[in-house]
């Protein structure tokens, strides 16, 4: 600094950039490979999965059920980023059983036995591959999701939602009290109680229910599962071991009808008029 000359004020941070949330089903071949990217950046470089189709020159996480799946988006459009598919900061995916029937089964089939959803003759939806980008997690991102769901849910008549949710990692053992908890105080009624397929049941019946430590049990079960057990959610029978996407799963499931007002709210709204 030369002699006599003022010193610059220090640079001012800008200030945090907040969201613009909005939430859009996917029209184009590109914004389904939107949310394969998503997908990519969590589950395979964050959690360590993999499959037959993932590409990981692209870096794409997708499978073969992706073009049947209606896809949410979540865009952040406060982003800047020069492509479109990089606003695309968390994703869902959706199957209505009309839909399900048509191409022959579920995505989850091949981990559970949905004979007794099926059953029900009522209208179902698989949901499935929810995840965020880490800097969106822990705020509204995921409720703006779940409100584009709620409208999914009442414009289609939706009357049971399910699907698999996943602990991280494949050492049941570690996951055993978790696991029996939901297993003794949130198993789903006979008439909906999905059952993982018989070559692959992993029981959650793995300790006693008057031993398991409810506090320190919840805080190791995934946020996303614990949303859907505080709607009034149930868990199938059994877990599937997934050793491709390095988890342990479990099914899911909700019915709109058993759920009171308050938790209803955000998948039974009514329809704007």
């Amino acid at each position: 600094m030369s002699q006599g000359q003022e010193p610059s004020p220090p640079a001012q941070k800008p200030a945090p950039r907040a969201p613009a949330y909005s939430v859009r089903i996917a029209q184009t071949a590109e914004e389904v490979e939107a949310a394969q990217r998503v997908r990519y950046r969590v589950f395979v470089e964050e959690l360590g999965s993999d499959g037959p189709l993932v590409d990981h020159q692209a870096r794409l996480e997708r499978d073969e059920f992706d073009a049947y799946f209606d896809h949410l988006l979540l865009y952040d459009d406060a982003r800047d980023d020069p492509d479109p598919r990089d606003r695309v900061v968390g994703v869902y995916r959706v199957l209505p059983s009309d839909r399900a029937d048509r191409i022959g089964r579920f995505y989850s089939e091949a981990e559970y036995d949905l004979t007794a959803l099926r059953n029900t003759g009522r209208k179902l939806l698989e949901l499935g591959r929810s995840c965020l980008l880490p800097d969106y997690r822990g705020g509204i991102a995921m409720w703006h999701l779940w409100n584009a769901l709620a409208t999914y849910v009442s414009d289609n008549d939706i009357e049971v939602l399910f699907g698999v949710a996943s602990f991280h990692g494949t050492d049941v053992q570690a996951l055993a009290e978790p696991l029996a908890l939901l297993h003794h105080r949130h198993l789903a009624p006979e008439d909906l109680r999905a059952r993982a397929q018989p070559e692959h049941f992993q029981s959650m019946n793995l300790m006693p229910d008057d031993q398991i430590d409810r506090r320190r049990a919840m805080r190791l079960v995934p946020s996303l599962i614990k949303a859907y057990l505080r709607m009034g959610g149930f868990v199938g029978e059994g877990a599937f071991v997934d050793y491709a996407f390095n988890t342990v799963d479990v099914c899911l499931i909700l019915d709109t009808a058993q759920m009171n007002q308050r938790q209803s709210t955000v998948y039974t709204r009514e329809r704007s008029r």
